[in-house]
């Protein structure tokens, strides 16, 4: 498998506390119509945290069955315990999703070597292609070059999905692991990221705006690369103020002001303040977001 294009990383939407499986399923058909290569169902800005092991598997469920092959799926499946990530991934492959995305597991820090035997009985148990997910913001460990190079040995470990502004690392990966796509998991890194060899991105924003942040990829990938850069542009203030706080509370608050969900998170996750959404709302409407 050769990941290449614009993934979202799909919010999880609630209503009265439950998950709103109507505005989800208005949010999949939104991102098949506007021209996404795939969908990300259950990773940070899933809220997996605070999903329970049903709703987790129930999220997946939908998912697959709602887009119906007609883009990949690639869904959430990590955790801190190796076997609860390798259960999660077989349930996963049961529904015929197209890959899975493995977060280093957080909290309990391993070590390199912990992470190498980790990823590896998720390639090899799992029954899916695997998309590492290197993000030390949140984990508190980071999957160092060298592991990469040894776990991108493994057939079934195709991508890392890196959510850092280090563009060094994905120099270092793109020469050493030419058949493991680089994905930016930020976007506002995602063009200059993909300048030295990366192949896409898991988004956040294009939950809000999935067509121009996928034709800013596909012009990439295409080498168009002024058109590319025009949207880069365009769209920048949006990618960087949807990390004005906590992801994902900024992109359900620019989702709700245009009416697709409402505005609801799950404890720890709360609404950011007044002062926070007037930003996002003027970079909303300087990206030519219809505000209700």
């Amino acid at each position: 498998m050769q990941l290449q294009g614009c993934f979202t990383a799909l919010v999880t939407p609630f209503r009265d506390g439950k998950i709103d499986f109507d505005a989800f399923a208005r949010i999949l058909e939104a991102q098949i119509a506007n021209g996404v290569d795939g969908v990300v169902p259950m990773g940070t800005t899933g809220e997996s945290p605070t999903l329970d092991f049903h709703e987790h598997e129930q999220v997946i469920e939908f998912t697959a069955e709602t887009v119906a092959g007609r883009c990949l799926v690639i869904a959430g499946t990590g955790g801190n315990a190796t076997a609860e990530a390798v259960r999660l991934t077989r349930h996963a492959a049961d529904q015929g999703v197209d890959a899975t995305l493995q977060v280093t597991p957080y909290y309990n820090k391993p070590s390199q070597e912990g992470l190498y035997r980790h990823f590896m009985s998720i390639a090899e148990q799992g029954g899916l292609p695997v998309v590492l997910y290197n993000v030390p913001g949140r984990s508190g460990c980071e999957i160092a070059v060298e592991t990469a190079v040894r776990l991108a040995e493994h057939p079934a470990i195709v991508a890392i999905k890196e959510a850092t502004d280090n563009i060094d690392r994905t120099s270092e990966l793109v020469a050493a692991c030419p058949d493991m796509s680089v994905l930016s998991g930020d976007d506002a890194m995602t063009l200059p990221r993909m300048v030295v060899g990366g192949k896409g991105v898991i988004s956040v924003a294009a939950n809000l705006v999935p067509g121009p942040v996928a034709k800013m990829v596909h012009s990439a990938l295409a080498g168009r690369w002024q058109e590319a850069r025009e949207l880069h542009g365009r769209l920048f203030p949006l990618f960087r103020d949807l990390f004005i706080d906590t992801n994902p509370i900024p992109i359900k608050a620019a989702m709700a002001m245009t009416g697709m969900i409402a505005e609801e998170y799950r404890l720890p996750l709360c609404p950011t303040g007044e002062e926070k959404k007037a930003q996002l709302r003027l970079s909303m409407v300087a990206a030519g977001i219809d505000l209700q």
